[in-house]
């Protein structure tokens, strides 16, 4: 049965902005996952959730030498607790904190299956058990001793620590990963001996600069080693200005392996990266065929990392085959840094190398004050406690009388011997047993011992330059607990200078060297046909679509094409598609224009000369090698402006060029004439009356000018044959010589760029 919904009380709707309440909303949303999630403190370097965890299992009396506890146990009591957000979150960071190749100095020490770098993940935690480890307990130490400001927790029912004391420089050495709202922090993990050594100097230097600094903390040090390839003045500017990055590659070796062959070995793989999925990766690049270097692949890895590379033969340089696979695989990857954190538990802020030691150090100086004071307390409420113990010792007997005849002994003992209410206490709390330890010499030496420590902490809270000597003391003792001769405190990461190689060498060595026959089909169709094929009457082209050309080539090739608007775009034969289908077009490799079109495309060779002409006649010789491009974009080498275009492009092979225009009209003359430029407009080579430029060629004396009719005839006229269209550069021309082609085009038959000779030949 429905029920009737009452109507809303028009009397109880607030009207509000709706942009008002969003910005309100979004806001609170932005703050909250800035402040309680994704940034660290730059403090204690840790996040809400792994300051709860640590914070629950020292609850849990998970100190380091304790029994463990299961995972469980720890995800309940800080779900319960602390950070009512999902099991698997908190068993998640657990996880992480315990994984040696993840964190530089684990917090957490697990027992069970936390996972490896394979990248396979951690049991459930109903499986695995942990603890503190000496790290962590650095990071709590002196926790219950009033050192850290402590907040109600979510519920209000207990208390948690707003930060820990963190006795340990954790933001750096363990670094921090995170993404809130509008932006994010990567701070990669350090070597503690190194930033003991650089805050001890900050400590005789407090305004010492960044740049001074790298001295004691060169870069990072990450938990599964590697080598850092950044320059060192870019390690200086990030450092400086909280944000850059590092490239980081993995370490390798060679070993030999009898009759002059070898074997690479990779041992230490970039930190966060998969091992299985890398070992995956170079197997599917091998497959692909764009690791034509590596023979095979091997992964022999047990505790340690051990990846076997074969190389395809002994002459292989190991340092060009490791270039290539740094540059398809995550042997190398890019580390970014953005140090932003919150600064002083409330504002988010990036900070360089210098600022964040000086804000742990600054903690370190308020935990010990507060410390001090707390102790300070305690001793003054115990010198309190012994000078009542003292008159009690001295007048026992009378003590116990009153303690046995009044009913109430307290008031009557503050009067008769002059107590404060706290003495009055002790002495009735006092048990029995305690009598006969009660003995004055001991009281008196109490409170001697207790007097001068109390006299030595007032001299510390008095005196910074005392206070600041201890926490260099406190810094040392750390220093020297993870040194770099300790298991744990060693450097890790090294670093080197990548080495230089020829940027061709590095992209031939991505691809394997086959030959291969491009075609461009008339529509601006691309593609390549697998070895050299001589007939390509079986091709198959789209609807209204035909062959243009086709030449030989290699899949280690660059290949130029000359368009309308004059300019060179650079293709990679090997990016190019199979034959199988009819291609892809050449726009999808380059951004040609949209009402330009292709004149020509050639392999490229180096090295020689092209004649490069536009549709007014207009014409000069390039070196090809200005004619490589960089970008997709192109490069402009020959200026038109419309109605002008681009018209023909050859290579200069003789002493003299031939011009012939849409009015069959053909012109001699020498090369000499024109002139040599890597970018203009050029000269003028024929002059028209009418219609414009159709083809341009160039031949040597010996050899005479040939051309290929459309049937596929070759006709060849010598240079005194030709003597009626000998002139100048700029001259009109006479009509073309018996049996030119109608085409008015040098090589009206040839689908091929010099027919392929120049790729056969090499």
């Amino acid at each position: 049965m429905n029920k009737k919904v009452a109507p809303l009380d028009p009397s109880g709707v607030q009207e509000i902005a709706l942009r008002e309440a969003l910005e309100e909303r979004y806001l609170a949303y932005a703050l909250s996952t800035i402040m309680h999630r994704a940034l660290p403190d730059a403090r204690d370097g840790l996040k809400p959730v792994h300051r709860r965890i640590l914070y629950g299992m020292r609850l849990l009396r998970l100190d380091p030498g304790a029994a463990f506890k299961k995972s469980a146990k720890i995800v309940g009591d800080v779900m319960g607790n602390f950070h009512p957000h999902g099991d698997q979150a908190i068993y998640d960071a657990l996880v992480r904190l315990a994984q040696d190749f993840s964190s530089r100095y684990p917090l957490v020490d697990g027992q069970g299956n936390f996972g490896n770098i394979d990248g396979d993940n951690a049991a459930a935690y109903r499986y695995t058990e942990a603890r503190l480890t000496d790290v962590a307990a650095l990071l709590l130490e002196g926790i219950d001793e009033d050192a850290v400001d402590f907040r109600p927790n979510y519920d209000g029912l207990s208390q948690e620590p707003v930060v820990l004391p963190a006795a340990f420089p954790n933001l750096l050495a363990n670094g921090a990963q995170g993404i809130a709202v509008g932006m994010a922090t990567s701070i990669p993990p350090h070597n503690v001996a190194e930033l003991c050594d650089a805050a001890l100097y900050l400590i005789e230097q407090p305004n010492a600069r960044t740049k001074t600094l790298l001295k004691y903390v060169p870069g990072p040090d990450f938990p599964t080693g590697g080598v850092i390839v950044e320059p060192p003045e870019a390690i200086a500017e990030a450092y400086a200005s909280g944000r850059g990055s590092f490239r980081l590659r993995a370490r390798w070796k060679t070993e030999e392996t009898g009759r002059g062959t070898y074997q690479i070995v990779v041992t230490e793989i970039p930190w966060q990266v998969q091992k299985m999925r890398l070992v995956e990766r170079i197997a599917e690049l091998m497959a692909e065929k764009k690791l034509p270097l590596l023979a095979d692949m091997r992964d022999e890895s047990a505790e340690d990392v051990r990846i076997v590379l074969e190389p395809r033969s002994r002459s292989v340089d190991p340092a060009l085959l490791m270039e290539s696979l740094f540059k398809l695989t995550e042997l190398e990857t890019r580390v970014p840094l953005n140090m932003n954190v919150l600064v002083r538990g409330r504002i988010p802020k990036v900070v360089g190398l210098a600022e964040a030691l000086t804000e742990w150090l600054a903690h370190r100086r308020e935990v010990l004050l507060r410390r001090s004071r707390h102790r300070l307390a305690q001793i003054e409420h115990r010198l309190e406690v012994l000078g009542g113990y003292l008159v009690a010792y001295l007048n026992l007997d009378k003590v116990i009388k009153i303690i046995r005849k009044e009913d109430e002994p307290k008031p009557v003992l503050m009067k008769t011997f002059k107590l404060s209410d706290v003495q009055a206490d002790a002495i009735l709390n006092m048990r029995l047993r305690n009598l006969r330890r009660l003995e004055e010499m001991e009281i008196r030496q109490e409170d001697k011992d207790l007097r001068i420590e109390k006299k030595s902490l007032e001299d510390l809270l008095r005196s910074e330059k005392q206070q600041w000597r201890k926490i260099a003391e406190q810094v040392r003792e750390v220093r020297e607990k993870y040194g770099p001769k300790t298991p744990l405190g060693k450097r890790r990461t090294g670093f080197a200078q990548a080495p230089a190689h020829d940027e061709a060498a590095i992209e031939q060595a991505l691809v394997e060297r086959e030959p291969i026959t491009v075609v461009v089909s008339e529509k601006g169709w691309i593609r390549a046909l697998r070895g050299q094929v001589a007939d390509l009457s079986g091709l198959a082209f789209k609807a209204d679509d035909g062959l243009k050309l086709a030449f030989f080539a290699e899949t280690t090739s660059k290949l130029l094409l000359f368009a309308t608007n004059g300019r060179f775009y650079t293709i990679d034969a090997s990016k190019l598609p199979g034959g199988r289908g009819h291609g892809e077009p050449v726009r999808l490799f380059i951004e040609l224009e949209q009402e330009a079109d292709i004149v020509s495309v050639f392999r490229y060779q180096g090295g020689r000369k092209l004649l490069v002409a536009s549709k007014l006649g207009n014409g000069f010789i390039v070196p090809e090698d200005e004619c490589l491009a960089n970008t997709r974009k192109g490069k402009q080498v020959l200026n038109v402006r419309p109605p002008d275009e681009a018209r023909a492009v050859t290579p200069l092979e003789g002493e003299f060029i031939a011009s012939i225009g849409e009015n069959r009209k053909m012109v001699i003359f020498a090369r000499d004439q024109v002139p040599e430029m890597n970018r203009g407009r050029g000269v003028r080579l024929q002059r028209y009356k009418d219609g414009g430029l159709s083809d341009i060629k160039t031949f040597e004396v010996e050899k005479g000018l040939t051309w290929t009719d459309s049937a596929g005839r070759v006709f060849t006229l010598s240079l005194k044959e030709l003597s009626d269209w000998r002139g100048s550069r700029a001259d009109a021309g006479r009509l073309a010589p018996k049996g030119f082609p109608k085409s008015n085009k040098f090589d009206a038959g040839a689908t091929r760029v010099g027919n392929g000779k120049e790729a056969q030949e090499d």
